[in-house]
């Protein structure tokens, strides 16, 4: 599912125009990413948490040439899935190993 997907099925659910939900869900992103931005988390019960880590220096490897390569200090936006979303995709992850 992609953003133009998102926006058409929230329509469909609420009744609203595509044009208003593509603004809602526009917002509602650029609210997590300021946030984000801010050095803020952001939790949405029953869905996940929204968060900044510090990634530390490191060694890597260059896959092409094999050399040892020094991987600088970084922060990345993550995203933990909370618990009832969790156990929602294993019950279906279940369910589709049991029709196999």
């Amino acid at each position: 599912m992609n953003k133009e997907d998102l926006i058409k099925q929230v329509s469909v659910k609420t009744r609203m125009s595509q044009k208003d939900v593509g603004e809602v869900i526009n917002a509602a992103l650029g609210a997590v990413g300021e946030a984000l931005t801010g050095g803020d988390r952001v939790t949405l019960v029953g869905f996940g948490t929204f968060q900044v880590r510090e990634r530390s220096a490191r060694e890597g490897r260059n896959p092409r040439t094999g050399d040892i390569i020094q991987i600088p200090a970084k922060k990345s936006a993550v995203w933990i899935p909370g618990k009832s979303l969790r156990e929602r995709v294993e019950a279906a992850r279940a369910r589709a190993s049991k029709k196999k």
